[in-house]
């Protein structure tokens, strides 16, 4: 006769409860699977502007719709990545041993190896984000949208039109040099931070490869 597996042991009431208790992030999955549906959608409302608008943009409004398109992914990537390594890590296993479309990081993944997968996620979005931050750094210079320098030149504009002069309508930009700089100065912070991950975890895991090498002999 085959061999049958062994039955799981059977918990005391106090262990089951908080062993049972990991059930309770559940609803946060759920929820993240939720917002993947909402990128969904975001991707394909950018999707359609940039098809729409093909004609009529420029290089650079292309590129930046593109760059938007890629952080979406990106981004939908690390819910992925926390859903499936998340849950497979701290809830219960997903039995897919064998399965043709199991996730190559999936077989060895554990909450440090997680950790560092998710770091070097966030350092590609923030890349993403300082490109684009870069692409527009040539209107750095122009009024703020929004500052009282860029109404007032609104307003002046107004009034030209009004006395039938043809005035360009004034530009504005998002992108100032503090922000680039306090930009590249996170990027480099979350570059910074993913490195000490990655070495913290590769002492851990020499450390316990030592030991479990020195309790072998």
């Amino acid at each position: 006769m085959p061999p049958t597996a062994n039955p799981a042991p059977r918990l005391p009431p106090l262990a089951y409860v908080i062993f049972g208790s990991r059930w309770l992030q559940l609803p946060l999955y759920l929820g993240l699977i939720v917002a993947q549906g909402v990128y969904v959608f975001l991707f394909v409302k950018e999707l359609w502007h940039l098809v729409h608008g093909a004609n009529s943009l420029t290089e650079q409004g292309i590129m930046l719709l593109v760059l938007g398109l890629i952080d979406v992914v990106m981004i939908s990537n690390l819910l992925v990545m926390v859903i499936v390594g998340g849950y497979e890590t701290f809830v219960s296993r997903l039995g897919l041993q064998n399965h043709p479309d199991q996730p190559e990081w999936l077989s060895h993944v554990n909450a440090s190896v997680l950790k560092v997968k998710l770091a070097m996620a966030i350092i590609g979005i923030s890349s993403i984000h300082l490109l684009k931050t870069f692409i527009a750094a040539g209107e750095v210079g122009l009024p703020v949208c929004g500052s009282t320098e860029y109404i007032a030149a609104m307003v002046t504009h107004a009034g030209a039109v009004a006395e039938g002069l043809a005035l360009a309508e004034p530009i504005c930009t998002k992108v100032t040099s503090a922000g680039v700089m306090w930009q590249s100065i996170i990027h480099g912070a979350f570059i910074l931070s993913a490195i000490g991950i990655a070495y913290t975890d590769k002492l851990m895991t020499g450390s316990s490869a030592k030991r479990e090498h020195a309790g072998a002999h």
